[in-house]
Parts: structure tokens; C-alpha cells; sequence
């Protein structure tokens, strides 16, 4: 049975509270209807979201807990993972706050983990502050792939438009080392699951973009197109997906052909994320593909050079709310179709 929307629990992890996170967060609850759509629950403390409510001057009803029993639907519920205070500077890199953000995320996804929480959304973290001899990732994306099972893929979403990424968070010089065929097999494949699954796509069309300038010029400029793209895609056409490309990616975007297909699969971070920030209008949202159960995060960072100032858009972690929940009907619905056998007339 799907779940009512109302009885979502939204797990949210409070990011960097130096930064526009908790803003966000908090701005996005204000208005009573989305309490309707979800219940909400922040992993942090709630004296400290109490403080910074009243600092923003925002206007939401926060309801603190110690157990996740104790949520209330209806109410913002602020689950106290940890009752020291911390202390709160606007715009600062702090590694103690970067400790507690890695606190609060890592309290979220075990809840989500053990189903304790509906879906994850998260607020931004600052990678550098967040680096200590227990958390060594370079940010949510590959903690999440090594505590839930699947394989996770960056996956941006606007509307229609849907850009993942082969390679994410390592450096530009070991893009062309990474790419593999069986790495092009393996994210395309969890590309299209998620279309299928998580968006109800019947078919999906799937676009590469090749790694070099005009996608190798048939080899001229670097050859990792003919040596490695172009077979891997042929395979995988041949085998009955609907794989294109791989295309010259400085003009693909520009000249709308993106909006044949049902997702594009860009080489490296920049190459995906420029365009679809561009395209998307601050209203982007980050989907973490591939993985046993949903998280999502606004396409921003924590924006130090706002934060405390009242003046953070909360567009895109609305929408990742908003994501959240309609992947996470989208998902049930789909296992229980699969669930049920076809009627023989």
C-alpha cells in the first residue's frame, strides 16, 4: 500500500550551522501547508534550532524529541542528537561545526537505514570542515553508498530535465583514468533502474556526452570516445537499451537537444553540473540514484557569505522535499506493480 503523503516522515540532517542550512530548513516548514504534505523531523537540538529561529525571526512551531517515537504529526519535530550548545558563527569555517554536521547526518541516515524516517534530505555541508579520522569522504554521496546498499549516483533533477554523473567529487586529472567501460555500463544502468523505478519512465532514453572538446573529433582531440564511449554505447544499444551518444558537449545544451531524452550522463562534475544550474534556475535538486532507500539535498552549498542575514532562497530545498516524497511514492508504486501478476484474458 503506498503511504499518504501526510505520513512521510522527512529525515532531515541540519548541514553546516554556520551557514544557510538551518535557514532553509526552517523557512521551508513556515508555512503550515507543507506540514500537511509530510512530517518533518530535524536531526540537531533543539535549543540550538530554537536560537536560530528566533535569530532569523522566523515563525515555526518546533516540537523537540529524544526518541523517534516520540514524533508528532502536524509539528516540526527536532529530534536532540546530541545537548551541549554549540556555538553559532555566521559565515565561519569551523571544524567543531563541521563535527556536529557529520552528527546530525550520520544520526539521519541510521535512521533511515533502519526505516525509521520515510526519506532523507539534506542541508549543505562544507566538505573541507567536515574531514576527521572517523568521517573521510569528500561529501554525502559516497558516505551514503557505503551504508546503503545499491550504487550511488549523483543525479541532478529539474522538471524533466535530469543530469548524472560518471564521476563526481575527484579531481579533473583522473577523470580520463576512471573512465571504464564497465563503469559506463554500470551508471547507465543505474540511470535508467532509477527512471524506471523512481520517475516512471516507461523506455527511457539515455544520453552520453563525450569527455574531450567536440566529443574527440573521431579521435583528434583524445581518444577515449573511440576507444571506450562509442563501443560501450553500441553494446548497450545492441542489447536493447536506448543509449546515445556520446555528444560534443558544449553545444548540446545550448541547442536544446537535450530535451530528447530522459536523462544525459555527463563525464565529470562540472561538465553535468554547470549546465543544469544554468538550466535550472536555483530550483535544482541533488537525488542520490541507486541506492536502497531515497535522499535528497538542494543544488546549493552552504553560502557563508549569506548565512544569518535572512536572505537565503529555500526554493531548492523545497524541492528537494517535494522530490523526495514524490520519488518515494513513485518507488512503492512501482514494487507493487511488480508485486502483482497480469491478469490473463
Amino acid at each position: 500500500m503506498v503511504k499518504k503523503a501526510e505520513n512521510i516522515i522527512v529525515g532531515i540532517s541540519i548541514g553546516d550551522l554556520n551557514g544557510i542550512g538551518p535557514e532553509v530548513v526552517l523557512k521551508t516548514f513556515e508555512d503550515n501547508r507543507m506540514l500537511e504534505l509530510c512530517t518533518p523531523v530535524i536531526f540537531a537540538n533543539i535549543k540550538i534550532v530554537s536560537f536560530l529561529k528566533k535569530n532569523l525571526s522566523l515563525d515555526a512551531s518546533l516540537h523537540g524529541i529524544d526518541d523517534l517515537s516520540q514524533i508528532v504529526v502536524g509539528k516540526i519535530n527536532v529530534l536532540n542528537v546530541w545537548k551541549e550548545g554549540v556555538n553559532i558563527d555566521y559565515g565561519k569555517n569551523d571544524e567543531v561545526v563541521g563535527k556536529y554536521a557529520i552528527k546530525s547526518f550520520q544520526s539521519a541516515t541510521k535512521a533511515l537505514k533502519e526505516g525509521l524516517v520515510d526519506v532523507l534530505v539534506t542541508a549543505p555541508i562544507n566538505k573541507y570542515n567536515i574531514q576527521s579520522e572517523d568521517f573521510k569522504f569528500p561529501g554525502h554521496t559516497d558516505y551514503l553508498g557505503q551504508e546503503l546498499e545499491g550504487d550511488a549516483l549523483m543525479l541532478m533533477i529539474h522538471d524533466k530535465l535530469r543530469v548524472g554523473l560518471l564521476t563526481d567529487h575527484i579531481p579533473v586529472n583522473e577523470v580520463s583514468n576512471a573512465l571504464t567501460e564497465e563503469l559506463l555500463f554500470k551508471k547507465v544502468e543505474t540511470v535508467i533502474d532509477a527512471l524506471e523505478k523512481d520517475f516512471g519512465v516507461v523506455k527511457p532514453k539515455v544520453a552520453l556526452l563525450g569527455l574531450n572538446p567536440h566529443s574527440g573529433d573521431n579521435g583528434v582531440i583524445g581518444d577515449e570516445e573511440e576507444k571506450i564511449i562509442k563501443p560501450a554505447v553500441k553494446k548497450m544499444f545492441d542489447s536493447g537499451k536506448m543509449v546515445f551518444g556520446p555528444y560534443s558537449s558544449d553545444s548540446f545544451f545550448g541547442s536544446t537537444q537535450y530535451e530528447k531524452y530522459d536523462a544525459i550522463l555527463a563525464m565529470y562534475h562540472d561538465q553535468g553540473l554547470i549546465p543544469f544550474k544554468t538550466l535550472s534556475f536555483g530550483k535544482g535538486v541533488n537525488y542520490t540514484a541507486g541506492l536502497s532507500k531515497i535522499r535528497t539535498s538542494p543544488d546549493h552549498g552552504t553560502a557563508y557569505e549569506i548565512a544569518g542575514k535572512g536572505e537565503a532562497s529555500y526554493e531548492s530545498f523545497r524541492e528537494a522535499v517535494y522530490s523526495a516524497m514524490d520519488i518515494f511514492k513513485k518507488r512503492n508504486e512501482f514494487l507493487e506493480l511488480i508485486k502483482k501478476p497480469l491478469k490473463v484474458r
